[in-house]
């Protein structure tokens, strides 16, 4: 039982806790706006009543044209009012902070270069075989 107490403690599960919350929040939100906004515009600008109920034959196709609206209506509202801002704010603060943009991490292929060189380094024509390493 401690273990488990331990485990939900942790900052991570809480953390991601609250992310499950308020996005459940948010899609709500942005379902409502979809429903009251975006799909009457569509549906008039289709000429049908409700985008949802639309049918091609047997198939259902207005339901599935209502979930990608939702879905791109909400990656554009997370991108703009959450994902561009933040990256800006963090952008000028990093400016105030004199923080410049960090170089690209070096990758393995550049340690294993670098690696290599040193090893011809060492066996140059002027280093003896069996001699020690300084």
């Amino acid at each position: 039982m401690e273990g488990f107490k331990k485990f939900l403690m942790q900052g991570n599960v809480v953390e991601l806790a609250v992310a499950v919350v308020i996005g459940t929040a948010f899609t709500a939100i942005v379902a409502a706006f979809t429903e009251a906004i975006i799909n009457p515009l569509l549906a008039q600008a289709f000429s049908a009543d409700d985008l949802a109920g639309a049918t091609v034959g047997i198939f259902k196709i207005g339901l599935l044209i209502a979930a990608i609206i939702n879905f791109l209506v909400i990656a554009a509202v997370v991108y703009f009012v959450l994902v561009l801002p933040m990256a800006k704010l963090k952008e000028r603060q990093d400016r105030r902070r004199g923080v410049s943009p960090e170089e690209p991490a070096e990758t393995d292929v550049d340690v294993l270069q670098d690696i290599r060189e040193l090893l011809r380094a060492q066996q140059a024509p002027g280093a003896a075989p069996g001699s020690p390493r300084g």
